[in-house]
């Protein structure tokens, strides 16, 4: 399995943690429970979710920009 591939497979795993975490997070809003550790558990799997998604956003940009080299 390429690279590209195991970075799109951590991000899908990675935007399920977040569904999760995001769906915990309004569970506690409703049951009006005070712990912010759960408003805060969101941002672990949101930050490399970002960063794997401007990876895969990028990637047909720059495979792009090395065939066009390759080319010439």
């Amino acid at each position: 399995m390429s690279t590209h591939m195991w970075i799109r497979q951590i991000h899908r795993w990675l935007s399920m943690a977040f569904t999760v975490a995001v769906i915990a997070n309004i569970v506690a809003m409703t049951m009006q429970l005070q712990a912010v550790w759960i408003g805060f558990l969101a941002l672990v799997p949101l930050i490399p979710l970002l960063a794997t998604g401007l990876y895969l956003f990028a990637l047909p940009y720059v495979s792009r920009g090395d065939g066009a080299r390759q080319e010439a």
